[in-house]
């Protein structure tokens, strides 16, 4: 009775350590955990897992209790344990120096002693061998014996379901973060001029996250509040992806620096020199009239006159377009910057064909030289903010997990205000989560920072700060969190993307 009690205590062991195999999906933790589960059910000193690598012809571990290792690998059929992944066959020695496949340089390397071994493959449910489970020295001093062996195959088959789950989890998340770096690369071709935007706002957004449950009463209204592993992994990509909505909107207005295109800006110059030459040709004509109507003193006097007058046009002309050029450039100007474009809009010029009259700058050219902050119409701004919506739309035709279901409503709220006046849906205080406060915070900051972007200069980090503080102020950015990213300085401790 007692020897079939301590079996059925050995059995309901296997079947808890199966619940806990099932639940495990991080490689190392299970490895470890089936490892010491071994050991307990069969009464062994100590367990080695081996894990097979059918690609490469080998077995190789980093998991053996009571040695200090890091990954060996060697050729299935060398050693007991190469022998039993290649014959898929149990070993049961009860001398281990009686058997000639027993490598005894092992235990003179570490000074153990190997008395008996068991050595069990681990099987899928396709009879294909995942791994071998290796047993020594069972601790009553005596050999193993079948019931043994019964027992660690019984556990060897949970714990090869258990490694073949979290190889497939972990392929599965290899090929998911491809997916995403590849996504990135995308959103960075697209748009050179914000290279390493989504990786940065990424890490300051995880990074603010890990250091929020160590603020304390700094965070404010977030005091306690933390993210799990995979809130924070949603964060994560959440941020990388958040403005892969951009492949939606056209490149000119994605990269434009300017607030007139190159061409514009160009077709601009060859008008003023097409009227400088214009008056030129007039002055030319005025030179020759003068000199064949009047007396010679007298027409060089006027010729010099005329010189005069078109060297006073060209640099009226010349300096027309300078102003032109300096309101090309998206500075930030107060109101009435731009009267004078209406001045230079009023004058003409006579076309090359037909002879109509043509103004020297157009209505469209006046109405985008005349945008006061930045370099986009109202219209091209419009079509630059419904990169969000695409983002969003992309997103959501992914099939996420369940942990990882709200990326896409992440993502969608960047934009947002928390008074309301953000874009797209202008949503309020409330319905704005936590991971998207944070990233609002990142992508601020970063776009104040960065030093790639064309169309402005980047500004310093303690400038950035101001600003934020400002918004804050303003009810715009969630002022808890801006507290906890300054004072963490999460901008200079936040770990670097993998």
């Amino acid at each position: 009775m007692e020897k079939l009690q301590k079996r059925v205590e050995k059995l309901g062991a296997i079947l808890e350590v199966a619940k806990a195999l099932v639940a495990e999906r991080d490689l190392d933790r299970l490895l470890q955990l089936i490892v010491s589960s071994a050991a307990r059910v069969v009464e062994a000193d100590r367990c080695t897992l081996f894990l097979v690598d059918h690609e490469r012809g080998e077995i190789w571990s980093k998991v053996a209790q009571g040695v200090g290792m890091s990954e060996i690998r060697f050729p299935l059929g060398r050693g007991i344990a190469g022998a039993v992944a290649q014959t898929n066959t149990s070993v049961n020695i009860p001398d281990a120096y009686a058997d000639p496949r027993f490598n005894q340089s092992v235990d003179k390397q570490t000074g153990y002693r190997t008395r008996s071994i068991l050595c069990i493959p681990m099987r899928s449910v396709a009879h294909e061998v995942v791994g071998v489970l290796q047993a020594l020295n069972r601790l009553d001093g005596n050999p193993f014996n079948d019931e043994d062996e019964e027992l660690l195959s019984a556990l060897g088959g949970q714990a090869a379901a258990a490694v073949n789950n979290a190889l497939l989890h972990h392929e599965i998340e290899q090929l998911f973060e491809g997916f995403v770096r590849a996504s990135v690369v995308a959103i960075e071709s697209r748009d050179p001029t914000t290279a390493g935007h989504s990786g940065r706002v990424a890490r300051l957004s995880v990074g603010l996250g890990d250091v929020l449950p160590r603020a304390g009463d700094s965070a404010g209204r977030w005091k306690g509040a933390s993210l799990n592993v995979q809130e924070r992994q949603e964060l994560r990509y959440a941020a990388l992806l958040h403005d892969f909505g951009k492949v939606g909107v056209r490149e000119n207005v994605l990269v434009k620096a300017n607030k007139l295109e190159p061409l514009e800006l160009e077709n601009l110059r060859g008008r003023f020199e097409t009227i400088y030459t214009q008056e030129e040709l007039m002055a030319e004509r005025a030179k020759v009239e003068a000199l064949l109507r009047h007396p010679p003193d007298e027409g060089r006097g006027r010729v010099g006159e005329i010189q005069q007058r078109l060297e006073a046009r060209r640099k009226e002309l010349s300096s027309m377009f300078e102003f032109v050029v300096s309101c090309n450039r998206p500075t930030i100007l107060p109101e009435g910057s731009f009267d004078r474009l209406g001045d230079i809009a009023k004058g003409n010029y006579v076309g090359p064909f037909g002879g109509e009259a043509r103004p020297f700058l157009q209505q469209h050219e006046v109405m985008k030289l005349s945008i006061r902050k930045g370099s986009l119409t109202e219209e091209e701004r419009r079509e630059i903010e419904s990169h969000v919506s695409h983002t969003f739309r992309f997103l959501s035709q992914i099939p996420w997990t369940r942990t990882l279901r709200r990326v896409p409503d992440i993502a969608y709220g960047h934009h947002e205000k928390l008074t309301g006046r953000g874009y797209p849906r202008q949503l309020g205080d409330s319905q704005i989560a936590l991971p998207t406060r944070m990233m609002t915070i990142s992508d601020i900051y970063d776009a104040l920072t960065a030093s790639d972007r064309p169309y402005k200069r980047a500004v310093p980090k303690d400038k950035a700060y101001d600003i934020l503080l400002d918004e804050a102020k303003r009810g715009e950015v969630d002022g808890d969190l801006l507290k906890v990213f300054i004072e963490s300085d999460v901008p200079g401790k936040a770990p670097q993307e993998p």
